[in-house]
């Protein structure tokens, strides 16, 4: 199994996923981890499953306006927040919407703060539309990782969770071809 896993990543909590889902989906398949920045360059339907996540920002998918309230809100943190170097580049909705007629698998992930959905939203659910919309097949439901809400980095256990969704992933790769 060939699969990539693509995210855009503020303050780092969603690369950290990004990698242990990717860990998950491993077991000596060829496995991709790239940021959106990277991931222009390669051809999603060279892969038999595609991830892809990305930050909650205003109940939703990141768009300009909130990456650059991001980089303000690290620049005035004294140091407590530390930006990924690209994140300030174009997001997955940007990424995605440039994509189209992609016969693939995809499954969509996201990260969020720690509290009921309803109150904080969901990315996952929106890069799920938007794959959707692209061509993809959704192997599973939107998935959301958890960051404390004051502290901005990932509840423990989050990182073992995201390794085990990689398995299940691949799980469902291996028993769908």
């Amino acid at each position: 199994m060939r699969a990539i896993v693509v995210y855009e990543s503020m303050y780092g909590n969603t690369r950290h996923v990004a990698e242990a889902v990717a860990r998950g989906l491993g077991n000596g398949e060829e496995v991709q981890v790239l940021p959106v920045l990277d991931a222009a360059a390669v051809d999603p339907g060279d892969y038999d499953l595609v991830v892809v996540g990305g930050p909650t920002h205003m109940h939703g998918m990141s768009r300009e306006s909130t990456r650059h309230a991001a980089a303000e809100a690290a620049d005035s943190s004294a140091g407590h927040l530390v930006m990924e170097p690209d994140a300030a580049s174009e997001g997955v909705r940007e990424w995605i919407n440039a994509l189209a007629g992609i016969p693939g698998r995809a499954a969509a992930f996201d990260t969020r703060i720690d509290a009921a959905a309803l109150l904080t939203g969901r990315a996952s659910r929106g890069i799920d539309r938007h794959l959707r919309s692209a061509g993809f097949t959704m192997l599973a439901p939107p998935e959301s990782f958890l960051v404390g809400s004051k502290d901005t980095h990932l509840l423990p256990g989050e990182e073992t969770r995201a390794r085990a969704w990689g398995e299940s992933l691949a799980a469902m790769v291996r028993t769908a071809t």
